[in-house]
């Protein structure tokens, strides 16, 4: 059949990644280090990708392809949880996609899967998800034969954490890409003490949407002193960055920000503080 469906310019294509996260149905994956759209059946020609791609890399045209398959793109969601199914459910609604939506929402309940809560938003029934505050941070002895950890509380990934928990209630928080705390040596002793921690990697993260909502919270909410968004040199990282930029100026409160960009090696390449 010939239909609309997304077409991925591999010159331009440089393999930073913000198209995925922001592909409800997950037609793309980074591959030999490019975009590459893994099968006609996943792509529903709707451009929810297009805008993200910083080199331009991603247009939407009509050529001969496979039909979309609402099905089997629903057996993928479905496996990367709640957030996942309601970002795609979300990308439905909003391009008046009716028929694909309800076919979606029978999938749902065919299989029994109920988008309700069942708890407080800062519970989970995952012991890994637990909120908890440690009793006190390890005291740090570089000369130690092993370093005790800085951190004070858990959870720690953004689509985890809960802005309300006591851990993050006036304190100074640090924001960190995934990769951060392995590349720089010092992590623990240099930049962890005494800050509250949460990590993101947004290049991979699905629903960043709601990171931007739960830093809104921190800010007005917890009402933390200061962010600091620590990334890495790679040009995808940045995009966390703006994410936390995005909040401070959705937020009521204005709050210090500052941001380190880390090299691949661990070397601070810059700290600046942007408000």
């Amino acid at each position: 059949m010939v239909r609309k469906i997304i077409q991925i310019d591999d010159q331009k294509c440089d393999g930073c990644g913000l198209c995925i996260p922001n592909c409800p149905e997950g037609a793309i994956q980074i591959l030999d280090g490019k975009a590459r759209l893994v099968s006609d059946r996943f792509c529903d020609g709707l451009g929810a990708c297009l805008g993200y791609c910083p080199q331009g890399a991603i247009t939407v045209l009509r050529r001969e392809a496979e039909a979309y398959d609402e099905s089997l793109v629903m057996e993928q969601i479905v496996q990367h949880g709640p957030a996942t199914i309601h970002a795609h459910l979300k990308h439905l609604k909003e391009h008046g996609e009716t028929e694909l939506f309800n076919e979606a929402i029978l999938f749902l309940k065919k299989r029994g899967i109920s988008l309700e809560p069942k708890a407080p938003a800062d519970a989970c029934a995952c012991p890994g998800a637990e909120s908890k505050q440690f009793r006190k941070a390890a005291a740090l002895n570089s000369s130690s034969e092993e370093t005790p950890s800085a951190l004070t509380h858990w959870p720690v990934q953004m689509h985890l954490i809960s802005p309300a928990a006591p851990q993050y209630c006036g304190k100074d928080v640090l924001l960190a890409a995934d990769c951060v705390a392995f590349s720089v040596g010092d992590f623990h002793t240099r930049h962890l003490p005494g800050k509250a921690l949460a990590i993101a990697c947004p290049k991979l993260d699905s629903n960043q949407d709601i990171y931007v909502d739960k830093l809104v919270a921190l800010i007005d909410q917890a009402q933390i002193r200061s962010l600091h968004v620590m990334i890495m040199q790679v040009p995808c990282c940045r995009s966390l960055l703006q994410l936390a930029l995005a909040a401070a100026e959705k937020a009521k409160r204005r709050v210090p920000i500052k941001y380190s960009v880390v090299s691949l090696q661990g070397e601070i390449l810059k700290a600046e503080s942007v408000q």
